[in-house]
């Protein structure tokens, strides 16, 4: 049986476009999804957003299920789950 470690997403690096890699919380990744999405049109949302009523709800799909968004032409917003050792 899988150790339950391997399925904690509570750290995040976030890749931006013309930013340095950025190490988030949960929390903080939450945060800065929503900062994000509030920006973009229902119009420009993908698909899979655009039937959620809350940026809140939005933001935590995007966690549960994806790994970036696309924020247009040749920019990029991208997060990977990590683990940090001690």
């Amino acid at each position: 049986m899988p150790d339950s470690l391997m399925y904690q997403q509570d750290n995040f690096v976030v890749l931006e476009t013309n930013q340095p890699e950025e190490f988030l919380t949960v929390n903080e990744l939450l945060d800065k999804l929503k900062l994000v999405l509030q920006k973009m049109s229902n119009q420009e949302l993908p698909t899979d957003l655009q039937r959620f009523d809350s940026v809140d709800a939005q933001a935590q799909y995007l966690i549960n299920t994806s790994c970036e968004l696309d924020v247009g032409p040749g920019k990029y917003l991208q997060w990977y789950a990590i683990r940090l050792e001690k």
